[in-house]
């Protein structure tokens, strides 16, 4: 049974809403709760960027029931991975074990804000394979001294940890990250519905003798009674969705994302992303996920306004009629 997910864009609501979302989320029905990671939005048009791990924490002690998880975070150059080990473990602790640490390669919108260099992707990667062995060995309660290509570690521990190790769940896009990240994580983050990403991924983890594991998916909408002022309002705050993964990890601000998307039309997000009212247009896009092998898919309701009027009107609805499809 497919599990149904609900995100807490920080990009397109305050703190404080967040949370009133994530408690009715939970209460609609929602398996699980994923939160972005990012220090600025995409568009200004978004006009929000809290910190996720403040939300989450917020969010740990509102909800009871719900898993959750970030969705992701880049444990390389804005944080340290052993303090993302750090924050991971005391998630793990307020949730109850009800917390999954999602990590990725990152996006030079939020990364650069440090003052440091943006790699080259290649590098990104090794980064990150480093920083998921150093992440691993401290939430197995290792006390930890790493000397590595990448990082520094000096007699690192966590002293808070849940009972059961925070599990990993790592972003990938090609055969190239598959190849590398699925020995090292947990279970597969992705974006897009690519039944051979899947496949690849579990013969890589069959190959290196481990268990099969989840592969977890988003999706956005736009749900609104009106389609036209879903289809506008994904438009204002969703069109740099299209750009793809190799130019939206790149650009550094907002102003090279509202530049960039410049000539994508209203028609052109719509034929991409479901927008208005009709609940069977949802189902039928993240059937594609579920055909492709996800075991779990996050739905993103585009823009805060009209977000508790989805969570009133069309979440529970929604999320029956995705059950009966999977």
């Amino acid at each position: 049974m497919t599990a149904f997910g609900y995100t807490l864009m920080t990009e397109q609501s305050g703190p404080r809403e967040l949370v009133a979302y994530a408690e009715a989320a939970e209460r609609v029905g929602f398996d699980f709760e994923v939160s972005s990671d990012h220090y600025f939005p995409w568009l200004d048009t978004q006009h929000h960027a809290p910190y996720a791990w403040s939300l989450l924490g917020a969010v740990a002690q509102a909800t009871s029931r719900v898993e959750l998880m970030t969705y992701v975070t880049c444990p390389t150059v804005r944080y340290h991975p052993a303090v993302v080990a750090q924050k991971a473990a005391t998630l793990g602790v307020l949730s109850e074990g009800r917390f999954t640490l999602g990590l990725g390669a990152g996006e030079n919108l939020n990364e650069h804000v440090v003052g440091e260099r943006w790699p080259a992707v290649g590098e990104r990667h090794e980064m990150l394979a480093e920083a998921l062995q150093i992440i691993r060995a401290l939430l197995a309660g290792a006390e930890l001294t790493w000397a590595g290509d990448h990082f520094r570690v000096d007699s690192a521990r966590l002293w808070d940890l849940p009972d059961d190790p925070v599990e990993l769940a790592v972003a990938v896009s090609g055969d190239a990250s598959v190849e590398r990240f699925a020995p090292l994580a947990d279970h597969l983050v992705a974006v897009e519905p690519d039944a051979g990403l899947v496949s690849a991924w579990n013969a890589a983890r069959e190959e290196a003798g481990l268990a099969p594991t989840r592969a977890i998916g988003q999706i956005p909408i736009c749900w609104d009674t009106d389609r036209d002022r879903a289809v506008a309002r994904a438009h204002e705050e969703f069109r740099w969705f299209g750009l793809g993964w190799p130019v939206n990890a790149n650009l550094p601000t907002t102003e090279a994302f509202r530049a960039a998307s410049q000539f994508v039309r209203p028609d052109d997000v719509a034929s991409s992303i479901p927008c208005g009212p009709d609940l069977d247009a949802v189902v039928e896009a993240v059937s594609a996920y579920v055909e492709a092998g996800f075991t779990d898919v996050a739905i993103v309701q585009i823009g805060d306004d009209g977000q508790q009027e989805f969570l009133d009107r069309a979440a529970a609805p929604l999320l029956e009629k995705l059950r009966a499809a999977s």
